[in-house]
């Protein structure tokens, strides 16, 4: 089935998670008058809060920065679960009328730019029926692309191929793919990986199942943090107008002056952080076997947990951390090179996730293909010679949604920028004598896997990610719009 006559919209958004939902919300709140549209291949909204079913599933950056600017986080929950998340994105998106918004199961494949008209016409396959077959082809114009749907991949994680997994009588599970039917009460689990996701599954599994083994090739920094933020505790008689803009600030300053202190003193970094965590670990845990990693702090991200939870579960005895290299899977769980094995029922692959930039769709502007490694970031939200194109993605230091509010803030600014002009177009032209950057200047596994798939960034500003909120809202939500690199038409 086909449209005789594309529907035009002029604001699309492509995703409807953290992203697309604060960006829909800002437009509707700020630009009324646009006709919008929120496109979703998934059949919910919430994007990974929504996809990500495993236990304790929940946030590791504050809720008072990873809660939007412009809609306080309604408690003094510091590290919220994954559905108290969802329940806000949900509020948030009836509030502002973006539930109405959102087509579900609509998966872009292709945006094709015309400089002609001065659009983007896009292909998008519609599910119709209870299968990936069932399925219909509809294009949608639009003056303005946004892309919101983060960088993971929802279909695949990162599954490397462990020898012998073939011979394991238990369960493997991904936690990108969590079998609802899965009970492990009273089993023997091990959870493959040292990240956010095995830092939170070790201690919420290990009350129900005999024993959990946390299973490291090497080791993280984690840092403890309470679950309730104790400033939003003592201010918590005053207004949330006053409260909330308090405490939100006071956790910015603390991740941007942390953060830059790590990257400057690495070495008293080391120190402070194994002091914290040597308070907490029991006595038969070797902190410098197991929480030493051998790259600097924040080379990699840091891991937070609430109120201890994890040094607890260890403290306890309901689990267990191992630091070494596997050999080999058998029947009845893991052989490790040092050649200790470890008994499973249930094995977790907590391994990684797996990149796809803008949801992976095919772009092309007056014909030609957009190769994403041949173009350059500019302020992180807009692709060097793509008009009328904005994504959405977040700071790797910081809380997602500080990144996402000020991406807001210039689209909602450059649309009024436009109407004031009588422009239509606006595109970033690379400076040739720019030197190239990676797009992520970050040393986790899942970014260096996607680096050649991934745009450059440049080595000064505005093609320089600085990873620093204060100096963004600087650029981005107060510098000037027509800087000399955009290109208006």
């Amino acid at each position: 089935m086909s449209q005789t006559q594309p529907e035009h919209v002029d604001v699309l958004v492509v995703g409807a998670g953290l992203s697309g939902i604060g960006a829909a919300a800002q437009l509707r709140s700020r630009h009324p008058g646009r006709t919008v549209a929120v496109l979703e291949a998934r059949e919910s909204l919430g994007g990974t809060w929504d996809l990500f079913r495993y236990p304790g599933i929940r946030s590791d950056s504050d809720m008072f920065t990873f809660g939007y600017r412009w809609r306080p986080w309604p408690s003094d929950t510091s590290l919220a679960d994954g559905p108290l998340i969802l329940d806000y994105l949900r509020t948030v998106a009836e509030e502002y009328g973006v539930d109405e918004l959102i087509r579900y199961r609509h998966k872009v494949v292709a945006a094709a730019w015309d400089s002609t008209d001065q659009r983007w016409t896009v292909t998008v396959e519609v599910s119709t029926g209870s299968t990936d077959e069932e399925s219909e082809t509809r294009t949608i114009t639009t003056g303005l692309l946004w892309g919101c749907s983060g960088y993971y991949d929802y279909e695949t994680g990162h599954a490397p191929q462990f020898p012998g997994a073939e011979r394991f009588q238990g369960e493997i599970v991904h936690p990108q793919f969590w079998p609802e039917d899965l009970d492990h009460t009273g089993k023997k689990v091990v959870v493959i990986g040292s990240g956010a996701t095995a830092i939170t599954l070790v201690p919420a599994m290990a009350g129900e199942a005999e024993h959990v083994t946390m299973l490291q090739r090497s080791p993280t920094y984690v840092l403890n943090r309470p679950a309730r933020d104790p400033l939003a505790r003592k201010l918590a008689k005053l207004p949330e107008q006053v409260r909330y803009p308090v405490v939100r600030w006071a956790n910015i300053l603390m991740q941007v002056g942390s953060y830059q202190a790590f990257q400057k003193w690495p070495s008293w970094a080391r120190k402070y952080i194994r002091s914290q965590t040597v308070k907490l670990v029991p006595d038969h845990v070797d902190v410098d076997t197991h929480f030493n990693p051998s790259y600097d702090p924040w080379d990699q991200r840091l891991c937070v947990v609430p109120n201890a939870d994890l040094f607890k579960a260890l403290r306890g005895g309901g689990a267990s951390i191992v630091t070494d290299t596997i050999e080999t899977f058998d029947e009845t769980g893991i052989r490790l090179t040092s050649g200790e094995h470890l008994e499973a029922d249930v094995i977790v692959t907590a391994t990684g996730l797996k990149l796809k930039p803008f949801g992976g769709f095919a772009m092309t502007v007056d014909g030609a293909e957009v190769k994403l490694h041949d173009t350059m970031a500019y302020k992180a939200l807009m692709l060097s010679d793509v008009p009328n194109f904005v994504f959405t993605i977040g700071y790797t230091n910081a809380s997602w949604t500080l990144k996402a509010d000020l991406v807001s803030d210039f689209v909602c600014r450059m649309l009024d920028h436009l109407d004031r002009t009588g422009q239509r177009s606006f595109v970033p032209r690379r400076d040739q004598g720019v030197g190239e950057r990676p797009f992520m200047d970050f040393q986790s596994g899942y970014v260096l896997r996607a680096l050649d798939d991934l745009p450059v960034q440049g080595d000064r500003a505005p093609w320089l990610l600085k990873q620093n909120y204060l100096v963004d809202v600087r650029h981005i939500r107060r510098g000037e719009l027509d800087d000399g690199v955009l290109e208006f038409a």
